[in-house]
């Protein structure tokens, strides 16, 4: 079977490492791809957000089957490009994708469903915003609508932390039009945790498993927002009887609410959760895997993944035997460029990373590295490496993870050394 993945960041580079080992996988190609994602796959430097080109190739090289990997060609319809032209692929429409690219969109089904969610107003106005700010407690959590790459959730402690942070979003743009419209939301105090599962065109739920990501850039959880620092799977203090509620509770609704709107939903269903004095609340629905959750989710996974990605776009979920997972944990850690999410250098070099080779217990994916003319690896952005370890313990995973690290030589990185340490202590 040839397979298309499109993306090139960590997230992508292990759904092209994971597929490529299922036995249907005959040909991989993806767009734009990496000089890391092209050790496995064939590489074409397309641009993922220009949907004729993308067509054109997969007549081209007559493609059977397409993942996309991030949310940005989800929200420029690229899934209905497609489906259009009954070529398989796997992901949520344009129309689904709004429980991302909106977080109004989705606030609303929640009140509109009694789903548990923070208490929040909705402003398309800098000064009516900066007015209502006389009305709340602090701290506070303000919420481009917007796709904001995971660093659009700001919380603020105070009355000037709240009103420098709305003119940033509002008038400053810093998330360009994702900031023309904001969510003031109460701020819920207990440990988040994501949940996902996937979803077929018919409806049907098959819970995948849990993880908990680390989205502040310093120890303790300190700092600004990143796009995540690290992750591991599963959360060991959520049980089964929890996820049950999760699906109950959170998925069906949303699901069952879309359908009355005749909007189908398929693909992955990706839940953020706080686990509140109250229980379980929504924080936030993502559609597609997410980076560095992926790397921390796939390593564990014992049934093909290609094989449950076809199942999920052809909508025989429920015709799928079983699902099985390695009796494993998995952490993940990134490694970032030192100044990151703010300025930082690029192209600097890391040395270690051809002396490693991956193995079961063990993985480098590359987020965002080039090679140079003497095949030394480059770091060109931001986050630039996740390194996942597993193990029979979170604690055994950790050790894992961190030894591999030892073993990259990088003057410009930087990472958290407490990834986990909150539920391990």
């Amino acid at each position: 079977m040839k397979i298309l993945v499109i993306g090139n960041g960590g997230r992508e580079h292990a759904l092209c490492m994971f597929i490529n080992k299922s036995p249907i996988c005959d040909k991989l190609y993806c767009i734009p791809g990496s000089d890391s994602i092209s050790e496995i796959a064939n590489c074409f430097a397309i641009d993922p957000m220009n949907n004729e080109e993308i067509l054109s190739f997969c007549y081209n090289y007559k493609i059977e089957f397409v993942v996309v990997g991030p949310e940005l060609p989800l929200s420029n319809g690229i899934v209905d490009k497609l489906k259009e032209k009954k070529i398989n692929v796997f992901g949520p429409n344009k129309k689904s994708s709004q429980l991302e690219t909106s977080k109004i969109f989705l606030k609303n089904i929640c009140k509109k469903n009694k789903i548990p969610t923070a208490r929040y107003e909705i402003f398309n106005n800098e000064n009516k915003a900066i007015n209502f700010l006389k009305e709340i407690n602090f701290p506070t959590v303000i919420k481009a609508d917007g796709l904001a790459a995971g660093k659009g959730v700001i919380i603020v402690n105070n009355k000037i932390e709240a009103i420098e942070c709305i003119k940033n979003i509002m008038s400053k743009k810093t998330f360009g039009d994702s900031g023309k419209k904001i969510i003031i939301e109460e701020f819920l105090e207990g440990e988040e945790i994501s949940f996902f599962s996937l979803v077929d065109e018919k409806g049907f739920i098959l819970p995948l498993t849990t993880a908990q990501d680390h989205k502040k850039i310093g120890e303790g959880d300190t700092g600004l927002n990143t796009g995540g620092m690290g992750a591991y799977s599963p959360v060991p203090f959520i049980k089964k009887n929890q996820t049950d509620e999760f699906v109950n509770s959170f998925v069906k609704p949303i699901i069952r609410e879309l359908k009355t709107n005749n909007i189908f939903f398929c693909g992955v269903f990706y839940a953020g959760f706080i686990i509140s004095k109250n229980g379980p609340q929504l924080l936030e629905i993502n559609v597609r895997f997410g980076d560095p959750e992926a790397q921390a989710i796939f390593p564990r996974l014992k049934s093909d993944l290609l094989e449950l990605l076809l199942s999920c776009s052809n909508g025989k979920l429920s015709e799928l035997k079983s699902l099985e997972w390695n009796d494993s944990h998995c952490m993940n850690v990134v490694m970032a460029s030192k100044g990151y999410p703010e300025k930082y250098n690029k192209n600097t070099v890391i040395k270690g990373l051809n002396n490693i080779t991956n193995n079961d217990c063990k993985y480098i994916f590359h987020s965002s590295t080039k090679r140079n003319n003497n095949e030394e690896w480059l770091a060109t952005g931001g986050r630039v490496l996740s390194i996942s370890g597993t193990g029979a313990t979170l604690k055994d995973a950790k050790k894992n993870a961190y030894n591999t690290i030892k073993k990259i030589n990088w003057d410009n990185g930087y990472f958290r050394k407490d990834i986990g340490c909150k539920y391990l202590k």
